[in-house]
């Protein structure tokens, strides 16, 4: 799944209680459900009956399965031919249903029939409500705890069953669930038909899908699988690249894994109303429209990545998750994270030009950012309620599992790993695992300590810091004996001693903490006299001798290593002088980002930081220049005193000037992908950092013709000069922007012009933005995510934080069950003690569900960010005094 899930809101005072209560008892196994619905679009009401066919491990006079939000009409228990009421009592706060039967029930089989009705809600979860300006649509999410919603079951990962479903639809209206359509027969009634879909494999309930419209789909297949891509009539022309793709990933997946996709039929679904980026339902994907329907001809580089990626991620929960689930929500990063990592490997190989593996490193920074503060999480971590499940579906268990897979996998090499994950999937398909199955079948696939590398990575929190010196060691000659004198014994060699120290890093200056972790750090190694070789480091301090004098040592060699690297004394200059000739992109990557991490944690300087950027300003990769945009945009914003605005922003022009102009603003015949996206980087760098006037007047005169045409501007820099127009853009154009908008019906378009919307900073548009994201004109998928845009830029985030705060009430009507957490996070953008303790009280008082991990950890940035400002303005002021003397002219006026 894409993004992230929220729920129920439980009180702090009850949590020891609840937690294991809330696991369903073991005595009453499922294995098959038989469903039939009848969702009524109009009264957004739905009518179901289960039937469940369950096996009796220990006598019981009650059955407890989950239940919410459900009327129970009439239920029955049946065994041995003996059926009897059965009387049933509710527990909201742990959504369950007790059924008590009047007779002992005894071990063996018997059959459970329960009727009931519940609502098409508005909040994105269980069996809902999904609308288009035409018309209804009903639909399902039930990941993690929302199977319970639809139907009563026993809704936890480990009860696997199979299914048989129902579903009675309108005349005109189809259904796509789990199964193929096996019968689709008249009535009841001269307004319906009734479809019935085949049997399901094995599978956990939260990956049951029902959707219900008037769709439309484009076909393909591959090996043999029928793919279906669906969606609302008007998306059917937007549909044949993920048609294209699928194929592409589903040939690759089965060659890869040697298990051909085990479900018969692949249905990928675009929903007018979802949450999540795209859920993995077991044979049927359901997506936000956004991630699946583009325009093959007319959409930028990063929305093709993005769709075939997206697919890839849910194609590979086919097998991650589907096939082999984890036991319980605690290992959830054997899905998601298996997944993430996976998603890279058919994008990098079918489509080398989008560079997935430099992702897959600027991701792991990703991780490594979050994982650095105290608040962070274990991989596997507690998680028992609703609400601890949801706040698990973060970057620790995508993007820092992915990164600890890619780390292990680099170490035992790629054949090896594969083999290991293999061995997993076949040992346990269609039933459950934890993450001790999987590192016991690699360890044994490879022969190598992996089973004592994983257990430090995975449950503790926290990143290693690997500390590194390096010095020539002459050697010790000895005064030589008449015997040796003799011999013919060629001269000693000097060699490089490598000290590596390991240490939890922290992301707020001065921090530490006094328990000690240490971790099996498996670190390789790159330098100017040796092959690139790896060693485990499992001590606090360790010493490698390397054959020869090296001038330079690299310490994360191929950087696949989930660690931080720092380097004392004269390493790191000597690894900056070696980047730019010697240092593959990856590894280029993952210095600049380990330094800028090292510079907001009060480590290094933002003097030598800003030497580093200087030093690699003619390196032309996307990847590199995006790894560095993001720290020179919080220099300008946290840093900067005023006196220091002008030198800065004449450093940047002299420094990206020159490369923009290299590569032009118009695509070149043949040119790659990298240098397209590189493009809108530059042309973000220095509309919005170099406030080059030159840019801002290109960017504009090619905002204004995108309104006009949009396909007549490289989709590729679109959404950037958009922003960049914006920000220097009067209500005139905020005014075309918004009509615009409301006219555009592809998904990226729309997108375009909503972010751009976002980097107008008159106090009064930012206003009127807000005032419509809270409107009906605004989905409520949406609605978070535009309101966190405002407030995570320094540009509007005073203005907007004081307007939520003062429209509260209609901001939290907008609020889904995860999104949430995306406008408390995005208060991080705040840089000072007043507003990090308004902050505090007013989510204190206004609890948004299950957010309080995020709130705690935007608190600790907050605090973080002040301590940086403390720490490195000084350095950054005298920094650009002594480069500011060459400066390019050309500002905004």
């Amino acid at each position: 799944m894409a993004l992230f899930r929220r729920i129920l809101l439980i009180s702090l005072v009850l949590l020891p209680v609840l937690a294991l209560a809330q696991h369903l008892p073991q005595d009453v196994v499922p294995e098959h459900y038989n469903l039939t619905f009848t969702p009524d679009l109009q009264k957004a009401t739905f009518a179901g009956d289960a039937a469940i066919q369950v096996k009796i491990v220990n006598s019981v006079h009650t059955i407890t399965l989950n239940s919410a939000e459900l009327e129970f009409q009439s239920t029955t228990i049946e065994q041995g031919g003996n059926v009897q009421e059965a009387k049933v009592s509710f527990d909201a706060a742990k959504e369950q249903a007790t059924l008590t039967a009047s007779a002992q029930l005894m071990p063996g089989p018997a059959n459970i029939r329960i009727s009931f009705t519940g609502i098409l809600n508005d909040k994105l979860r269980g069996f809902y409500l999904a609308k288009t300006k035409l018309r209804n649509y009903a639909t399902t999410q039930f990941e993690s705890t929302d199977a319970r919603r639809a139907f009563p079951s026993f809704d936890e990962p480990a009860f696997k069953s199979t299914f048989d479903i129902t579903l009675v639809v309108d005349k005109g209206d189809t259904a796509i669930s789990n199964g193929r359509i096996v019968t689709d027969t008249p009535g009841p009634g001269a307004d319906k038909h009734t479809l019935k879909f085949s049997t399901t494999a094995k599978m956990s309930t939260y990956l049951v899908a029902m959707s219900v419209g008037d769709f439309e789909c484009n076909e393909g297949s591959a090996d043999g699988i029928p793919i279906r891509v669906c969606g609302t009539p008007d998306k059917k022309p937007l549909g044949m690249v993920a048609v294209r793709y699928a194929e592409e990933i589903l040939k690759f997946y089965n060659q890869y894994y040697g298990i051909k996709y085990p479900f018969g039929k692949l249905d990928i679904v675009g929903v007018p109303d979802f949450e999540a980026g795209a859920m993995e339902n077991t044979g049927a994907i359901f997506y936000r429209e956004s991630l699946l329907f583009i325009d093959d001809q007319h959409s930028s580089v990063s929305s093709h990545q993005a769709v075939f990626e997206v697919l890839a991620h849910e194609m590979a929960h086919q097998w991650f998750g589907d096939l082999v689930t984890m036991q319980w929500w605690d290992n959830l990063w054997l899905n998601e994270g298996f997944a993430t990592w996976m998603a890279l490997k058919p994008s990098q190989a079918l489509h080398p030009e989008w560079n997935a593996a430099l992702d897959g490193v600027r991701a792991t920074n990703g991780a490594m950012t979050i994982d650095s503060l105290r608040n962070t999480h274990p991989i596997r971590a507690k998680a028992e309620t609703p609400d601890e499940i949801n706040e698990l579906f973060d970057g620790i268990s995508y993007e820092k599992g992915s990164a600890v897979l890619r780390m292990v996998e680099a170490y035992v090499t790629p054949d090896v790993f594969r083999r290991g994950v293999n061995a997993y999937l076949r040992k346990f398909a269609y039933s459950n695992a934890a993450a001790e199955d999987f590192w016991r079948e690699i360890t044994v696939a490879s022969g190598r300590r992996v089973d004592q590398i994983m257990p430090g990575f995975i449950s503790q929190p926290g990143v290693p810091l690997v500390t590194v010196k390096s010095s020539c060691v002459a050697p010790q000659v000895a005064a030589p004996s008449r015997h040796r004198r003799r011999a013919r014994i060629g001269k000693p060699q000097p060699k490089t001693e490598v000290t590596l120290t390991q240490a939890r890093f922290f992301a707020e200056p001065g921090a530490s903490d006094s328990k000690q972790q240490d971790w099996v750090i498996p670190v390789c190694i790159k330098a100017s006299d040796a092959k690139p070789f790896c060693q485990l480091v499992g001590r606090q301090q360790q010493i490698i001798p390397m054959a020869g004098c090296s001038s330079w040592v690299f310490a994360n060699s191929g950087a696949s290593g989930y660690y931080r690297t720092r380097y004392e004394g004269e390493v790191l200059p000597k690894v900056n002088a070696a980047a730019a000739s010697h240092l593959t992109t990856a590894e280029r990557v993952s210095l600049v980002a380990d330094q800028s991490a090292l510079m907001r944690a009060g480590q290094e300087s933002t003097g030598n930081y800003l030497d580093l950027i200087t030093a690699l300003n003619q390196d032309a990769e996307n990847s590199v220049v995006s790894t560095y945009s993001g720290s020179l945009a919080s220099i300008d914003d946290y840093l900067l005193a005023n006196a220091d605005k002008d030198a800065f922003r004449a450093w940047v022009r002299g420094n990206f000037r020159p490369m923009l102009a290299k590569i032009g603003w118009e695509p070149a015949p043949g040119e790659k992908d990298d240098v397209r996206n590189l493009r809108g980087n530059l042309i973000g760098i220095l509309g919005r950092l170099g406030e080059d006037s030159e840019t801002i007047q290109k960017a504009t005169a090619l905002a204004k013709k995108y309104l006009e045409q949009p396909d007549s501007v490289d989709p590729s820099i679109a959404s950037t000069v958009l922003a960049v127009a914006a920000r220097f853009g009067d209500s005139a154009l905020f005014q075309q922007y918004l009509a615009t908008m409301r006219h555009r019906n592809a998904p990226e378009q729309f997108y375009n012009l909503a972010g751009a919307l976002a980097s107008f900073h008159d106090p009064q548009l930012v206003q009127q933005w807000l005032e419509i994201i809270v409107s009906p004109e605004i989905r409520n998928q949406d609605a978070a995510g535009f309101i966190a845009d405002l407030i995570s830029r320094p540009g509007t985030n005073r203005v907007a934080w004081e307007w939520v705060k003062a429209h509260w009430p209609q901001v939290e009507a907008q609020l889904t069950q995860s999104s949430g957490g995306a406008v408390v996070g995005a208060t991080r953008s705040f840089c000072d003690a007043g507003s990090r303790d308004d902050v505090q009280k007013f989510f204190t008082d206004h609890k948004v569900a299950s957010s309080e991990r995020t709130l705690r950890q935007t608190i600790e940035r907050i605090d973080s960010c002040i301590s940086y400002r403390d720490q490195q303005q000084s350095s950054a002021s005298a920094w650009l005094q002594q480069h500011s003397g060459g400066a390019a002219s050309g500002g905004a006026r």
